[in-house]
């Protein structure tokens, strides 16, 4: 354990990132910034989740200004796009379908701001999935199961979505789910944080 505890707050509402962090064992507060997280026109994957994470940890940093604030997001990008969350049934549908038998790749941006030092941290990281052929029915029974209608790309790896996939490959599974835990445990070394 680190000497003193660190004042972290989790830049986010999601409880799939809410348990990823938890697995650090570091006590953290969580906090939902307001942040449009529209595409800006010709934005790629890769500079939209760097911008985005960024901005979720500044959009705190006035509120919390002791705090080590973590912010994050993730953008699926297929054939040069950004599939994004599709909010309802018949997008989400529409999205596996056109994610059945292809590789996309994840990118999860990940932003560690020390507010007093203004001190930023950023990286982003890519994370390949395979996806095995998908059928209407099969589709169907998984968005019934787990309605993943506020998760990029239409599924949640954390549960039943794993069954969706082939394979994948990435440093780091937990940055398919939302949050790269070994890059975060590098900034927070940085820091001067022990994790374990």
């Amino acid at each position: 354990m680190p000497t003193h505890a660190p004042n972290l707050l989790l830049a986010s509402s999601s409880p799939a990132r809410r348990m990823l962090l938890e697995r650090l064992g570091l006590p953290f507060r969580c906090q939902s910034p307001d942040v449009d997280e529209t595409p800006l026109p010709e934005e790629s994957a890769v500079d939209l989740v760097r911008r985005l994470s960024e901005a979720k940890a500044r959009a705190l940093q006035a509120a919390f200004p002791d705090c080590l604030i973590i912010g994050s997001d993730q953008a699926l990008q297929l054939d040069g796009g950004i599939l994004g969350k599709p909010g309802r049934h018949d997008a989400a549908m529409t999205q596996l379908k056109r994610l059945s038998g292809r590789t996309a790749t994840f990118h999860t941006g990940l932003c560690l701001l020390n507010v007093q030092a203004n001190r930023l941290h950023l990286l982003t990281e890519p994370f390949t999935v395979h996806f095995r052929d998908l059928d209407k029915a099969t589709i169907e029974r998984y968005l019934a199961a787990e309605e993943p209608y506020g998760c990029a790309g239409s599924f949640k790896a954390e549960g039943l979505g794993i069954s969706l996939f082939r394979r994948f490959e990435g440093r780091d599974p937990s940055s398919l789910i939302g949050l790269p835990l070994m890059a975060l445990v590098d900034m927070l070394h940085a820091e001067g944080i022990s994790v374990p």
